[in-house]
């Protein structure tokens, strides 16, 4: 029977398709910075023009005791309290958040009611501490509803529209990959006449280092054996909205930024420039300050730690290979002898500088990037490819700098797996601090932790990488909470005993709240030097949601007030995972030949899947559900910037991940600042953040306390390690005779980016040079299970002894 077509979607104030009509960037701000030296001054003005708009549709009061529809599965976390808190009740919408003339306030966009003034968070943020975010991540794989279960009513289909994507598939796939291989060769073959006429850097140029030769260079190595040769595309240069930029690839193409960005580059002294996101974004010679700057960012996910349901033609070519490839473990294992040049193919073309320039276009002023610990190094036979995403990760800090970006690294995939999901690198069990393996694993995990930290807390890099994830989407309730902390702990340990305390040293440590809720983790560590926590609330995987976008938008704002809590008692607390998605609809969301849990419940995920025919109101719903999350978690990052073609549908698949697609169609903010203030046109509010954290949580200690003091109880509780108990049933006699590692190996030292070799301030790759204590590595002659099927390993009998290996 065919489904009804919806009727438009309200909502409770106008959302313009283009905010640029709203928020105008000062258009003649056109002063970059020289090439050659460092920038100094205050940030660019920003002068925003106002449209007058009357807030026609009032928004009605939510009720917050009228349970939405994902109550039931929030019912399954500790995160909020047993009873409502009384001053965390809805609030009375007064009018739209557009109708404040006091948008240019960085602060606070909206400036308070009715642009009256008022205290920092009056207006924006507005949201309740109720129901905490604590969902499942992207996602709980493979648990689809086994049919007959969950909701069975039936969506809305949407209504049709025309558009230019084909719907013949055979047309699909011409348009999505016949036209760009086309684009692709011709564009080689012009780049290819351009390489063969350009002149060569010669010794005399005051372009070149000296010791470049032909188009690429050679060159000496420097002490940590990166190269000292840098492309020849990489000159000192700078420019802003309309001029023509030159890729590290020698691609040229339009810098378009409304938002008085600019970008900037010189490869002899890389850390004396930096581009500008925006005009109200400090770039990275500016100082950046936690509750007065916002981070609105993207994760770039599925580039270097892959995940099918991102990159999909990456895996659809394995599926009746041996093995099948269902995660990057798997996938490496079928690529075969066509490892490296399919899987660096994979980094090289689908997160490009382009992406970055593009990133600031959209308004966003940081990316998030998953990391694998494969990148650092693999041992014994592991099957991905090692140390070349490092590579592309040194890409990522000079297209950062070059476009005015921080970097928000994340340790996205740890040895043995820390969740059982595809994305942390393998599917199946939980090994890492559980099972045989758990404390061992948890060591080398530590390992790389320490590795990446020197690298990034060296001068000019530190700027860039100002956030690190130290453990991404935990699964805590496997672990053990108390588990967790312990390992928090040495990980803290481990990071400030290479930067030292305070603000500056370092970047600051973001702990993901293991879906316990952030809640749970009050006090945690306190007086620790900047600590916070990571939280990732998805909608996606909590049950079977058939309300529209629209109404679903209540819902992430009542996880403002929880945020709010979170950092005014613990600290910087940040969302650094969101979507859009109110399904689990999209191609492979759950698992390679997953079938959607809103499918299995009789439910049409087309209407979700194909965006070629969304509405104009089907397209606003999706928007105020963005403006909600934007709004309720403040310091955000969207997962994920692109979702690439399927190679079987001839299209970009789940388009309720994909933050460029919406942004290119209409159903995402051409400027994200406008969310603000947008949870409090829907009468949700509660508790506010007055923009000052805890003193601690931003290394701001006394002069005369040169170490910050962290409480004496939490010291108790948290620092034996390694635990004296693991999961799932070790005794406290078992755990000592479990594997570990030894700390006698060869440090692994990450190369630098290729650069002249008389380029400036250039650092080793290690930041403390009195950090000379040996690696964790496995001690020869000892057993060590298969690190990802360990659980049920037998115990052994002793402890191991030997050397390093």
């Amino acid at each position: 029977m065919p489904k009804k077509r919806p009727g438009p979607i309200t909502i409770s104030s106008p959302i313009p398709r283009s905010p640029d009509g709203l928020l105008t960037s000062n258009s003649a701000h056109r002063s970059y910075p020289s090439p050659g030296g460092r920038t100094g001054g205050t940030s660019s003005p920003r002068t925003p023009t106002r449209n007058n708009r009357e807030g026609k549709n009032q928004a009605k009061v939510y009720d917050e005791y009228d349970l939405s529809p994902t109550h039931a599965y929030l019912e399954q976390f500790n995160s909020y309290p047993s009873s409502p808190d009384p001053t965390h009740m809805p609030i009375s919408p007064s009018q739209s958040p557009f109708d404040s003339p006091s948008l240019a306030n960085e602060k606070d966009p909206l400036g308070g009611v009715g642009g009256h003034g008022g205290r920092f968070g009056d207006n924006q943020f507005s949201s309740n501490h109720y129901l905490a975010p604590t969902l499942h991540p992207h996602g709980e794989r493979n648990k689809a509803l086994p049919p007959g279960s969950g909701s069975t009513s039936k969506s809305k289909k949407y209504g049709s529209s025309r558009s230019c994507i084909p719907t013949n598939p055979t047309k699909r796939k011409l348009c999505f990959f016949g036209i760009p291989l086309l684009l692709v060769v011709i564009a080689g073959v012009v780049i290819g006449v351009v390489v063969a006429t350009s002149h060569k850097p010669s010794a005399s140029s005051s372009d070149s280092s000296g010791s470049s030769t032909g188009t690429g260079g050679t060159g000496t190595k420097n002490g940590n054996g990166g190269q000292t040769t840098w492309n020849q595309y990489i000159k000192p240069s700078s420019g802003g909205d309309g001029d023509m930029v030159t890729t590290d690839l020698g691609v040229q193409f339009k810098y378009q930024n409304k938002f008085g960005g600019h970008w900037a580059q010189n490869p002899y002294d890389p850390y004396s420039v930096s581009g500008k996101a925006q005009s109200w974004s400090p770039s990275l010679t500016e100082e950046w300050i936690w509750g007065t700057h916002i981070a609105r960012g993207v994760n770039l996910g599925g580039w270097l730690v892959t995940e099918p349901f991102i990159v999909p033609s990456l895996y659809e070519q394995y599926q009746t290979s041996t093995p099948q490839a269902v995660d990057e473990y798997t996938l490496s294992q079928a690529m075969g002898a066509d490892l490296a040049t399919k899987m660096e193919e994979h980094y090289k073309t689908f997160i490009t500088e382009e992406d970055f320039a593009a990133i600031s276009a959209a308004g966003l002023n940081y990316v998030r990037i998953a990391l694998g610990f494969w990148a650092v190094e693999t041992i014994d036979g592991e099957p991905y490819l090692p140390k070349v995403s490092w590579t592309y990760f040194l890409k990522a800090i000079g297209w950062a700098r070059k476009y005015g970006i921080r970097i928000f690294v994340d340790f996205h995939a740890l040895p043995g797996s820390q969740n059982g999901w595809n994305h942390s690198g393998k599917s199946g069990s939980v090994n890492w601090l559980y099972g045989v393996m758990g404390i061992a694993n948890a060591q080398r995990s530590l390992e790389t932790i320490r590795t990446i930290t020197e690298f990034i807390s060296q001068d000019g890099i530190k700027e860039v990488v100002p956030l690190f994830g130290l453990v991404n989407e935990v699964m805590a309730k496997t672990v053990g909470r108390d588990v967790l902390a312990k390992f928090y702990y040495q990980a803290y340990e481990t990071v400030r005993d290479v930067t030292g305390y305070g603000a500056g040293n370092g970047p600051i440590l973001l702990m993901h709240e293991g879906f316990l809720g952030v809640a749970n983790w009050t006090g945690f560590l306190n007086g620790a030097d900047r600590i916070g926590m990571d939280q990732h609330p998805y909608l996606a995987f909590g049950g079977v949601n058939t309300d529209s976008h629209a109404v679903q938008a209540k819902t992430p704002c009542t996880w403002g007030g929880g945020t709010n809590d979170s950092m005014t008692a613990f600290g910087l607390t940040v969302g650094g995972e969101w979507s859009n998605a109110i399904n689990d609809c999209g191609l492979w969301l759950n698992g390679v030949g997953s079938t959607p849990a809103y499918q299995v419940a009789g439910n049409d995920c087309a209407v979700y899947d194909e965006w070629m025919n969304w509405t104009d109101d089907f397209k606003q719903g999706i928007m105020s559900y963005t403006m909600a999350n934007m709004d309720a978690l403040q310091n955000w990052f969207f997962w994920t910037w692109k979702i690439g073609n399927s190679t079987v549908k001839g299209y970009p698949t789940s388009p309720q991940w994909h933050y460029r697609l919406g942004w290119e169609q209409g159903w995402m903010p051409k400027d994200p600042r406008a969310a603000g203030g947008y949870c409090k046109t829907l009468g949700i509010g509660g508790n506010q953040f007055e923009g000052t954290y805890p003193a601690s949580a931003t290394g701001s200690f006394p002069s005369d306390t040169p170490t910050p003091t962290i409480a004496a109880d939490q010291l108790a509780s948290h620092s034996v390690w390694p635990p004296p108990t693991l999961g799932p049933s070790f005794a406290a006699d078992q755990v000592p005779l479990l594997p570990t590692l030894t700390q006698t190996g060869s440090i692994v030292i990450l190369p630098t980016a290729s650069h002249p070799s008389n380029a400036t301030d250039i650092g080793t790759g290690w930041a403390n040079a009195q950090d000379t204590k040996g690696a964790f590595v496995r001690v020869q002659g000892c057993d060590y299970p298969d690190e990802y099927d360990a659980v049920n390993a037998t115990v052994p009998s002793g402890t191991c002894t030997g050397s390093s290996r």
